[in-house]
């Protein structure tokens, strides 16, 4: 797709038409954009014992072809056209000639290789770093239910110490050829 994250577009169609936002996500597969402030929508969240209910408002997606890019020299809406210059292929704004800056939607695998090394060396040198001072080991801090003695960790402790469980029992199906009666079972009988 053309339009990338970053850029500045105006909606051409639709009830936000006329209005300019910042693309803040590109669905390439969708071939759909989220702009901010546009295309606002509310999620009613219920309420729980826990939290009060509310509503929330967010940007959902819309077609590429609804919008338009925002020249950043006119300053009004353009295409946009590629040109490669030394090799290197560049977005250009079609009404003023002006070269894009846009961020790219995708890491290359290459970039995704550097940055998981780098993330190893600082594990590396955390690791060696707690090596090296040694730590008292704090125990972690038990929820309140169980230091209570009470919820269903608590009495599967209690019973796995005194008792076995209902799983372990044995539930096996007695056999029909032990039960005896006067009748006998065959057709014709």
């Amino acid at each position: 797709m053309k339009i990338r994250n970053g850029d500045t577009v105006v909606i051409i169609t639709g009830k936000d038409k006329g209005r300019t936002g910042k693309v803040l996500r590109v669905l390439p597969l969708k071939t759909r954009v989220v702009v901010e402030g546009v295309n606002m929508r509310t999620r009613h969240i219920p309420k729980t014992p826990q939290r009060a209910g509310q509503k929330i408002r967010y940007e959902a997606s819309l077609h590429v072809s609804n919008v338009m890019l925002v020249d950043p020299k006119t300053k009004k809406r353009t295409r946009i056209g590629f040109v490669v210059e030394n090799g290197v292929k560049k977005r250009i704004a079609r009404r003023s000639g002006e070269t894009l800056v846009g961020t790219r939607t995708r890491k290359t695998a290459a970039s995704k290789a550097v940055t998981k090394v780098k993330e190893k060396e600082a594990s590396l040198k955390k690791k060696e770093e707690n090596a090296e001072v040694p730590v008292q080991a704090i125990p972690k801090k038990k929820p309140f239910w169980k230091r209570l003695g009470f919820g269903a960790d608590a009495l599967r402790d209690e019973k796995s110490e005194s008792e076995p469980t209902h799983m372990q029992e044995d539930h096996s199906v007695p056999d029909a050829m032990q039960r005896q009666s006067n009748r006998g079972h065959q057709r014709g009988s």
